[in-house]
């Protein structure tokens, strides 16, 4: 059939470009991040400039993304979300999200 599990973990790097600094964008993604079950990080970054690190299931993961890319924290303008290092997972690096400093 050729579709993937959905439970199959994955994990991938984030930054997200655009007005993203100063709209609650990491407590919101903490708070998303933690409703989806994902396992990370965020923070933001001397450029201007959202980083992190997400991990979990397709579904979880596949929202996130979406949230990362388009929409965001209410107020922030998001250019783009690059996306770097995905790679499938036996079992997470992290327990739980967190905002780093």
């Amino acid at each position: 059939m050729g579709t993937e599990d959905p439970n199959t973990l994955s994990s991938v790097e984030f930054e997200v470009y655009g007005q993203v600094q100063g709209c609650y964008f990491t407590k919101y993604c903490k708070e998303l991040a933690e409703q989806l079950n994902i396992g990370g990080w965020v923070k933001n970054t001397k450029k201007g400039t959202i980083v992190g690190k997400i991990q979990g299931t397709k579904v979880s993961m596949d929202h996130m993304v979406d949230w990362l890319s388009t929409t965001g924290s209410p107020g922030c303008k998001i250019e783009k979300c690059d996306l770097t290092n995905w790679e499938y997972l036996v079992r997470p690096d992290y327990r739980d999200f967190s905002i780093r400093f």
